[in-house]
């Protein structure tokens, strides 16, 4: 199978069972280690803000990756990019396992990054050019199943492992997994891929890493170091320098390495919109409950993980229906009703008290979720259906790379706008009082002051979805544009042949 070639009659089950299964270990490991993070300080002597590296530094790798892989797509095989992908995730997997101090372990980490950057893309890719447009819900649907499923149950099992075992177990128990869908990759994939001869433009990719390696750490080193701190905004600055020269010499080169002309179709500029939008605003649920669970409330971070497991849960398993749905009434209605919901919910979030109960609280992520579950799947879809064929490298890359950075800007914003409104209220409430408060006092003050934070944030967030929802009305079904490309090689092709039968 060629991963530009035309449609198979029937699809490479084989390739994407294997692909599928590598794609779910990467995710699992991703969200596993989250919960880690306070053993990893102990046992390795590091603080908060180092230990976070663990965190930004695979998200970073991630961004500076993933716009490459429209490339490697193009120019190598499924087989070679899986086998690359997977050898240094299994690598960087042993070597975490192994580690004894923070440097070791960060550059296994990196290592993992740099194979999972490209089997997201790869397997994407290997959906859009094996399904016809008219069954490519239903086979999406399932490739969200597996997506949403690792982080479902990642923070649960991760706490399991931690209570009962050191924190290095986390790595033992994926290694025999990786290794072993290595192994079946190495046995089982026999694509084979024509020679392409390409060069990749090597000032596109310093550009291309400056660009989005430098708006990813700007914002994600926001919520630590503070927006005056010369290493966030000046990086911000160098990211979005970069990033436009790097637009600009993509327009410029025959075979651009990141090709934005994607965005000429208009489907996959809206898809592509909502999602930034919506990936913003998402997080104020993934990052503020926790906060306010475990800070204000005084849960326990398992009971923590157990609230928010069944919204989770609830997600991953409706992914394969809402694919379906998406073949049989389009995005747009799903888009809508899915937008509907979350943005009652996030307001509904807005008003959360010291007393709202446990159970409410599950039960309000859980719809959240189920909402959330109609949006993402059937509006990138949407989009990736318009593109032509040789498009779909750039689509899936631009896509990826779009989720990366808004997740981190939205992250950056949602936590300082929570710090700022914290912040206000203490002074307001420390303002009011006469004398010097006791300590009770004073933290009475600052479990209120959050609330008030985490309140207006959901708040704002509510506003940010109702933007997403406004856009989704614009949605249509979209149908594969024609390439003025592959009809002129249909053409050349046509006239070749005549002349081949005489001769």
């Amino acid at each position: 199978m060629e991963a530009t070639n035309t449609t198979p009659n029937r699809p490479p089950y084989g390739i994407i069972a294997v692909l599928m299964i590598g794609a779910f270990i990467a995710f699992l490991n991703n969200t596993l280690l989250n919960v880690a993070l306070p053993s990893i300080m102990t046992d390795l002597d590091v603080e908060t803000a180092t230990v976070q590296w663990l965190t930004t530094g695979y998200m970073l790798v991630n961004g500076v990756l993933i716009p490459a892989t429209a490339f490697l797509i193009e120019k190598y095989s499924v087989r070679r990019l899986f086998l690359v992908a997977m050898t240094l995730f299994t690598t960087g997997t042993i070597i975490a396992g192994m580690a004894d101090v923070f440097p070791v372990l960060l550059s296994a980490r990196m290592v993992q990054a740099s194979g999972s950057a490209i089997m997201m893309p790869l397997l994407m890719n290997v959906m859009l050019v094996s399904f016809p447009v008219e069954k490519r819900g239903a086979a999406m649907g399932v490739f969200g199943l597996i997506l949403m499923f690792a982080p479902a149950i990642g923070p649960t099992l991760s706490g399991w492992i931690i209570e009962h075992y050191d924190w290095r177990m986390l790595f033992h128990f994926i290694t025999p997994i990786a290794a072993t869908i290595l192994l079946l990759g190495f046995f089982l994939l026999k694509d084979k891929k024509e020679k392409v001869v390409m060069q990749l433009d090597l000032l596109s990719l310093v550009l291309s890493t400056l660009g989005f390696g430098g708006l990813l750490y700007g914002f994600s080193s926001a919520s630590n170091l503070g927006w005056d701190s010369p290493f966030v905004y000046g990086t911000i600055i160098i990211g979005a320098i970069s990033l436009t020269v790097f637009i600009i010499r993509q327009s410029k080169l025959e075979r651009p390495m990141l090709n934005f002309g994607v965005f000429k179709y208009p489907m996959f500029s809206l898809s592509s919109t909502i999602t930034i939008v919506v990936n913003t605003a998402m997080f104020s649920g993934f990052l503020l409950l926790p906060i306010y669970v475990q800070t204000i409330r005084g849960i326990s971070p398992f009971e923590s993980g157990l609230m928010l497991l069944p919204g989770a849960l609830l997600n991953a398993a409706m992914s394969p229906i809402t694919g379906r749905l998406f073949d049989k009434i389009g995005g747009k209605i799903l888009a809508v009703t899915g937008l509907a919901i979350t943005t009652l919910v996030t307001y509904l979030f807005s008003q959360l008290t010291m007393e709202t109960g446990y159970y409410y609280i599950m039960f309000l992520h859980a719809v959240r979720m189920f909402g959330m579950s109609m949006v993402f799947m059937p509006v990138s879809t949407n989009g990736l259906n318009q593109l032509p064929r040789r498009f779909y490298p750039h689509g899936t890359a631009m896509n990826n790379t779009l989720n990366q950075v808004s997740a981190a800007i939205g992250t950056a914003l949602l936590i300082t706008l929570m710090s700022i409104r914290q912040e206000q209220y203490t002074a307001e409430a420390l303002g009011q009082l006469t004398g010097q408060p006791s300590a009770d006092v004073q933290y009475q003050i600052m479990l209120e002051a959050m609330l008030g934070g985490i309140n207006d944030t959901f708040f704002i967030s509510t506003f940010i979805t109702a933007i997403a929802l406004i856009l989704a009305f614009f949605m249509k079904r979209a149908k594969q544009a024609e390439d003025p490309l592959e009809e002129k090689q249909e053409q050349v092709e046509k006239k070749v042949k005549p002349e081949l039968v005489k001769s």
